[in-house]
């Protein structure tokens, strides 16, 4: 399932503890036309979703590969194990367990998975400026958690 289309049930003010709590769970590869190199393998459980559908929370994991990416969304991220390098004009990222970051929207770039990773994420969705989010089509990141395995 796309996160962009999940609206999980938060009707209640309770915390959301990712160790008990459900999630969402997706499984999907980078679209062909923008994998580099290798076949990746990601999963993403998705625990929280705002009313809005604008803001997520959840835990990715990636198998090795490199592809480019286009970010509609900010992103903050925390490693928790692997490395990952991220790369945009002409600069070069890297990061490891226990390193965060955040990705601006409008980032585009590319992601590079060094060794089998998994983070914690946080995705805030702006509102375009012709209005509702959930109508932009400009592939990000989330689209790489919704691309059919």
């Amino acid at each position: 399932m796309c996160l962009a289309s999940i609206t999980m049930d938060m009707l209640s003010n309770d915390i959301v503890d990712f160790s008990s709590a459900s999630a969402e769970v997706s499984e999907s590869r980078p679209e062909p036309d923008r994998l580099l190199d290798g076949d990746p393998v990601t999963v993403a459980k998705n625990f929280f979703t705002d009313a809005d559908s604008r803001f997520f929370a959840g835990t990715w994991q990636s198998s090795v590969g490199r592809w480019r990416v286009s970010y509609i969304e900010h992103e903050f991220c925390h490693i928790t194990s692997g490395r990952v390098r991220i790369e945009a004009n002409g600069k070069s990222w890297e990061f490891g367990p226990g390193d965060s970051f955040v990705i601006p929207s409008g980032f585009q770039g590319v992601w590079e998975v060094l060794e089998p990773m998994s983070k914690l994420y946080v995705i805030f969705e702006p509102r375009s400026k012709g209005g509702d989010a959930s109508l932009q089509t400009e592939p990000g990141s989330l689209q790489d958690l919704c691309a059919p395995a």
